[in-house]
């Protein structure tokens, strides 16, 4: 209520009471105060009801929400189901326009206020999670393949001649389709190995570059976050290439936010070289459905090319969803949940390092990748031709959800483009290996008990060994020779 309904209401309640009941409100007010002149996430978390009063009374900004509203038009925010419409706190307009998502809209002054807050405070996140030299971002409602997709797609206009797309290899399927689907040709950069990581082969990155021509490369498409053995790219490297050759740089920083190696990573290539956009899932970093994705860079005028190729308006629901979250843990709380990720990492790191010595495997030394872990699995490949996969089914149907059993030598053909020792990231990784990571939001509990499923099922395959016999029991589950699950 306002100041004049609350002097209304003192003709039926007690002044005293009433005035009270006017500070109470004057806290929550004072909340959204700060949020809408500072642009910038809270320090400390608000509780729900702050949260969903500010979406109330955004919601009714909207055309579709006004008590007098006259809609004759194909959209004007109709909503059948009741259910539907709480589910999105009846702000039902989505964000942008036909030209462009970051638009304002006639019809919808509380949407696109949403839209423009969570931007902003996306944005602060960034730069507090240590890319400060960023300028703009958009949350976009679409998944991390389809985004990068949409910068690839802005860059043609300003590169037509150019076909090809410098590509250092990740073996993650929507990666590689992103650039198929805007009409590139991958060129494929095979890894190094060095010790157990395969890392960047910069030369050849180089000597591509030069064998195409600068001038028919669209960009180099590179990666942060990733499965071990792989590590992050050589971002720095290759963002003085990019730079010295007037080419493009688009990284692929899809779950990186979390981890602070990665966006110094992106900080120190912006620095020194030339980095044009990263593009970072919402599920992922922000514990949210899947659905969106954060594009961010250096140049306003880039991300807001980028925008406006986006064509037509876009769900809110993505940009609801993180402002919600962003809200209820302020800064402090995301904060925590890095460092909390931090300490899972070193925890997992620690207890997969003593169970794999205690059957005679190893933790693959890959110091350079702060999220993703690897176990080595020489010896129960050596046990059956078979056995890596069916750990992989094992873990999978004991609930383990994430983890990956990798073999060797698994063929892959992706839009008619064949993938040798696919999911290894390399055409001849020395063993095979299972994969663990330590992602925002994982609790010891998860570590834990992960640890106790992996050891029983590896007691398995030591108990099946030590009678002779080939195939494994696995406790009346289903034998399949599927692997883990894998992050597509």
């Amino acid at each position: 209520m306002n100041a004049e309904n609350f002097g209304a209401s003192e003709r039926l309640v007690n002044v005293a009471y009433v005035r009270q009941g006017a500070q109470g409100r004057r806290a929550h007010e004072l909340h959204v105060r700060a949020l809408l002149e500072q642009g910038k996430c809270p320090e400390d978390g608000w509780d729900e009801s702050t949260i969903e009063l500010f979406l109330h009374e955004l919601a009714i900004m909207d055309s579709n929400n006004f008590l007098g509203n006259c809609g004759v038009g194909e959209r004007e925010g109709r909503v059948a189901s009741g259910l539907v419409a709480r589910r999105h706190y009846r702000l039902i307009h989505g964000i942008g326009r036909s030209g462009d998502i970051s638009a304002v809209q006639p019809k919808a002054a509380g949407s696109s206020l949403l839209n423009k807050l969570t931007n902003s405070i996306v944005l602060d996140i960034i730069k507090m999670a240590g890319v400060r030299t960023v300028t703009s971002c958009f949350v976009v409602p679409m998944a991390t393949g389809m985004s990068l997709t949409l910068c690839f797609l802005t860059l043609r206009h300003k590169r037509p001649k150019a076909k090809y797309i410098i590509w250092p290899r990740i073996d993650q399927k929507s990666c590689f389709k992103s650039m198929i689907t805007a009409g590139f040709e991958p060129v494929v950069i095979e890894n190094v190995l060095e010790g157990d990581e395969l890392r960047t082969d910069i030369k050849a990155v180089e000597a591509k570059i030069q064998d195409l021509g600068a001038e028919n490369v669209l960009c180099v498409h590179s990666t942060t976050s990733c499965f071990a053995p792989r590590v992050p790219d050589r971002l720095e490297e290759l963002a003085v290439i990019c730079a010295n050759y007037n080419i493009p740089h688009i990284v692929n920083n899809a779950y990186g936010v979390q981890s602070s190696k990665c966006m110094h990573l992106i900080q120190q290539g912006a620095r020194v070289g030339r980095i044009d956009a990263f593009i970072q899932s919402l599920d992922k970093n922000f514990m949210v459905p899947v659905g969106g994705a954060v594009i961010a860079g250096f140049s306003d005028s880039f991300i807001q090319d980028i925008s406006k190729m986006y064509p037509g308006r876009a769900s809110a629901s993505p940009s609801l969803d993180v402002l919600i979250t962003l809200l209820s843990l302020g800064s402090s709380g995301y904060r925590q949940l890095l460092k909390e990720r931090k300490e899972m990492f070193s925890y997992l790191s620690s207890q997969l390092r003593k169970l794999a010595e205690m059957y005679n495997e190893r933790l693959l030394a890959t110091p350079h990748n702060s999220i993703s872990l690897a176990m080595s699995l020489e010896n129960l490949d050596k046990h059956s031709d078979v056995a890596v996969t069916q750990l992989g089914s094992m873990l999978f149907t004991r609930q383990v959800s994430g983890a990956r059993v990798v073999p060797l030598g698994s063929l892959q053909t992706v839009n008619n483009y064949t993938f040798k020792g696919f999911m290894s990231h390399a055409n001849d990784y020395p063993c095979a290996y299972l994969n663990a990571a330590s992602a925002i939001g994982m609790k010891k509990q998860d570590v834990d008990l992960f640890l106790k499923r992996l050891e029983k099922c590896m007691k398995n395959f030591r108990k099946e060994k030590s009678n002779g016999e080939d195939v494994p029991e696995m406790d009346n589950c289903t034998k399949d020779t599927s692997v883990g699950e894998t992050e597509d």
